[in-house]
């Protein structure tokens, strides 16, 4: 059965994005955007909500048609264009690039979602990633936690009165400090 996995990055201080949306604090080099590639490579999905998709398909569907772009980011830009994408959203009308508009999180369908063959499925953004907690769907966490206080923004866990024991299966320092703590339920 494929997983749920939460994959974001966040400021060692909580946050995914600073104060209007900045998230110009993330440090993906090239070592790191390696990873990403191999990961997604392996994924069966994306899953997001609006805001982060929105921002993904400014950029990446034609990213590569950039002949200053490093090759290792070229190389998303054609995972992203292939990989099947749902974009949780209740307001977008529609949506390009192999990409499904879902209007709620539904337990039921998600549960439907993992049982279909594939590869995992790569969860991300802080609204979204918060309606999968409440209903319990999350099976993994990967996140990446980048050397910087952000100090206010947008927070990547909500606020929540359940308790839940994760086991660590992973942790790795990346060169440029990025730490990934990589845990399963």
């Amino acid at each position: 059965m494929r997983k749920i996995v939460l994959m974001m990055s966040v400021s060692l201080d909580g946050y995914i994005e600073g104060r209007d949306r900045d998230i110009s604090w993330h440090r993906v080099d090239d070592e790191l955007h390696r990873h990403f590639n191999e990961l997604v490579v392996g994924m069966g999905g994306l899953l997001s909500g609006r805001v982060t998709y929105e921002l993904m398909a400014e950029y990446w569907p034609t990213a590569d048609s950039d002949p200053e772009i490093p090759a290792v980011m070229a190389e998303f830009a054609g995972l992203w264009r292939e990989i099947p994408k749902i974009v949780y959203s209740r307001t977008l009308e529609r949506a390009d690039w192999k990409t499904t508009v879902v209007r709620e999180v539904v337990p039921e369908e998600v549960q439907a979602l993992k049982e279909q063959p594939g590869g995992d499925l790569a969860l991300s953004g802080a609204d979204l990633s918060g309606a999968f907690l409440r209903h319990d769907l999350v099976d993994e966490f990967r996140v990446y936690v980048h050397p910087v206080l952000v100090g206010a923004g947008k927070p990547l866990f909500p606020q929540s009165d359940t308790l839940r024991s994760l086991n660590i299966t992973e942790s790795h320092t990346f060169g440029n400090g990025v730490v990934l703590l990589h845990y399963e339920r």
